[in-house]
């Protein structure tokens, strides 16, 4: 796999949490059990705690996925895209682990291996900046 191919695959990834959480709401509203305009913006959320993770999931994508992105974007204009395609992989790997812990819950042992993966994500990343200067 190529930083190309995970930097797609990163974007994917994205979309499958939006879903995760987004999805179980649309029975919800058809059926009536919730009112259409139920969902937070501004309120609390009533969603069940997986799916309150996954959507803070999800926000943690948005949030890393530009500084990825814009390193591998670099990488091609620069035409050193073959510098970074063993390890950008890496990147997508880690973020889809946090995600995966993120969602999993509140232990001690899951906050600790987010914060590994996110660690994990900002050194390579910040490798392949490195490799790249």
């Amino acid at each position: 796999m190529n930083a190309y191919n995970a930097v797609l695959l990163y974007a994917g990834w994205i979309l499958v949490l939006a879903l995760f959480y987004a999805l179980p709401r649309v029975p919800q509203a058809l059926l009536g059990h919730k009112r259409i305009d139920s969902w937070e913006r501004g309120k609390e959320s009533t969603d069940p705690m997986f799916l309150q993770r996954a959507k803070s999931a999800h926000l943690n994508c948005l949030e890393n996925f530009p500084v990825f992105a814009a390193v591998v974007a670099i990488a091609g204009l620069m035409g050193q895209i073959d510098a970074i395609n063993g390890i950008a992989v890496f990147v997508l790997y880690a973020r889809i682990a946090q995600s995966i812990a993120h969602i999993l819950g509140t232990s001690f042992i899951l906050v600790f291996s987010r914060a590994t993966f996110f660690l994990a994500q900002v050194f390579i990343t910040l490798y392949m900046v490195y490799l790249l200067v």
